[in-house]
């Protein structure tokens, strides 16, 4: 048994079956957004936000006089 009686032995026994040569195109799903905004937009609401509850809340205890300001 030669070399070229195993090659071609081998080429005897596979069926060679072509696959279909054009991609799958899969659908292409959009970025999933949270009240249609971006994470750098979400971010910066949430950072205003923040600032609006530390002011809002730091003037609630200036008015009910449970802090008092050292220059008045």
């Amino acid at each position: 048994m030669t070399i070229d009686d195993f090659r071609n032995g081998l080429d005897d026994q596979f069926d060679y079956i072509e696959e279909d040569k054009t991609p799958k195109v899969e659908p292409v799903t959009s970025p999933k957004l949270f009240l249609g905004m971006t994470p750098v937009q979400r971010f910066v609401i949430v950072i205003m936000l923040l600032m609006m509850v530390c002011i809002l809340s730091s003037f609630c205890l200036l008015v009910t006089d449970k802090i008092a300001l050292p220059f008045l």
